[in-house]
């Protein structure tokens, strides 16, 4: 295989881990494995929870592909594990740094997609156990969160303060 390949498979990849993060977050973390996930969900003062087991869980793959496919020279492979960690990374940066700011970094974005997907994770939360989530995603953001922000910037808009 040509290596111009090699980047559409990574770009593939990372964009189909939306997906499988999305079927993995509903049907697993918040199913049979919801002991892990579940101080996810529980206001906590810790650094580290639970939940941080399924950077694990997912990084295995992602080294697997990367380390077998460089062994034996088959990178369409090792192309497959560099998506699962760019979206790893991706993961990483919206998740624990924008929207539940464990480093406090973009504390003080007004960016609209920022804003959406804190929105659309702040939604996913209110829900303490298991049960009636919404918003699995993690960086497609469902076009009602989209909305909503649209909606607050409509209002801020027409806002004037009364002075007084």
């Amino acid at each position: 295989m040509s290596w111009i390949f090699y980047p559409f498979i990574t770009l593939a990849t990372f964009l189909i881990m939306e997906g499988i993060t999305w079927l993995t977050h509903k049907y697993v973390m918040h199913g049979f494995l919801w002991y892990l996930h579940e101080d996810h969900h529980k206001p906590n003062n810790k650094f580290f929870e639970k939940n941080d087991a399924f950077f694990v869980i997912f990084a295995i793959p992602s080294w697997l592909c990367i380390m077998l496919g460089s062994m034996n020279e088959a990178w369409w492979i090792a192309s497959i594990g560099a998506g699962i960690a760019l979206y790893g990374f991706a993961y990483f940066l919206v998740h624990d740094i924008i929207i539940h700011q464990r480093f406090k970094l973009f504390t003080r974005s007004n960016n609209r997609y920022v804003r959406a997907i804190r929105w659309a994770h702040k939604m996913h939360h209110r829900h303490l156990n298991k049960e009636h989530g919404e918003s699995f995603g993690m960086l497609l953001i469902a076009k009602k969160y989209w909305e909503k922000i649209r909606r607050d910037e409509r209002l801020k808009k027409s806002y004037t303060p009364v002075s007084l």
